[in-house]
């Protein structure tokens, strides 16, 4: 779901013959598909200003002052740079959760998309770190932004399955998913954290959930999977896979208001605009679902 950020993934044999391939559903390679042909302005317009392309949604108060701009172009690139920094403190937000970490640490980027969560990992605490996405367009994008930032040394990314990455167990002192899980069973998605992450290792998610206090998902989350071949998980079905999966949350909480003023600066974005800002903002706003963010520790 994210703004759009890919989940899932295999190793092409050709490329990690060492790795071995995991079998794919219908469903992966339909993700797979999606991801390979996305070139949406809201995920490529907003990277190019620093060359950090995100794929997940913003947080905190927004600056409006630029809808009142009227010159057309200049108001396009001010509304352009707000969301970009308004999901750059997003990415920020999360990393802030990963630490302590040193160069030394190695830390695992889930669903990395075009990579910018991995960049902002490694240029807040200098480690290394290796992402992994369902689409090989998207990891070849991420490398090449990696060798021209002349960090390709300590970030890689891979074209691999999130649930099955072949990376050596224990071996990551953090690791993460921002906006990807609900792409994939969170039992499976948390034991493969759990194998990857040595004992007091870090785990942190943000993620869209549907509030099962009220019941089945609403219609605004029907509507939210179907523009993303996703499906959202409940917000206990977290907590309940994490305890299944050795990840004790130590941290919750909810970024349902902080993320609203993002989605209210996008729909005024003409040139960004994706049919479904309505549908979030309804859904936020009723309450059937929620912006949540989850850090837990591997015991």
């Amino acid at each position: 779901m994210h703004n759009e950020e890919s989940p899932l993934t295999t190793v092409p044999a050709a490329r990690i013959a060492t790795v071995p391939v995991p079998a794919q559903s219908t469903y992966q390679n339909r993700v797979a598909e999606y991801w390979n042909a996305e070139e949406n302005p809201v995920n490529l317009e907003l990277g190019k200003i620093d060359d950090l392309y995100h794929h997940h949604y913003g947080i905190g108060a927004a600056d409006r002052s630029m809808l009142d701009e009227p010159d057309p172009d200049r108001r396009r690139d001010l509304i352009t740079g707000e969301l970009h920094r308004l999901e750059h403190a997003q990415a920020e937000l999360l990393a802030s959760h990963l630490g302590p970490l040193s160069p030394a640490d190695r830390v695992f980027d889930a669903g990395c998309g075009r990579g910018g969560g991995s960049v902002t990992a490694h240029l807040g605490y200098g480690c290394h770190a290796d992402g992994v996405t369902i689409s090989a367009k998207q990891a070849d994008f991420a490398n090449e932004q990696a060798r021209r930032r002349g960090i390709d040394g300590k970030v890689r990314y891979h074209h691999r399955n999130m649930l099955d990455t072949g990376f050596t167990s224990g071996a990551y002192a953090a690791s993460w998913n921002n906006e990807s899980t609900m792409y994939v069973e969170l039992d499976l998605l948390f034991a493969e954290h759990a194998r990857l992450l040595r004992r007091g290792g870090r785990y942190v998610v943000i993620t869209g959930c549907y509030n099962d206090t009220y019941g089945q998902a609403s219609r605004e989350v029907s509507l939210i999977n179907a523009h993303y071949i996703c499906d959202i998980h409940p917000r206990s079905e977290y907590f309940r896979a994490m305890a299944r999966n050795r990840l004790v949350p130590v941290h919750v909480e909810d970024l349902t208001a902080a993320t609203i003023p993002y989605w209210e600066l996008r729909k005024e974005a003409d040139h960004l605009v994706t049919g479904i800002e309505d549908t979030f903002l309804t859904a936020y706003r009723n309450g059937s679902f929620q912006y949540l963010l989850i850090v837990a520790d591997r015991v």
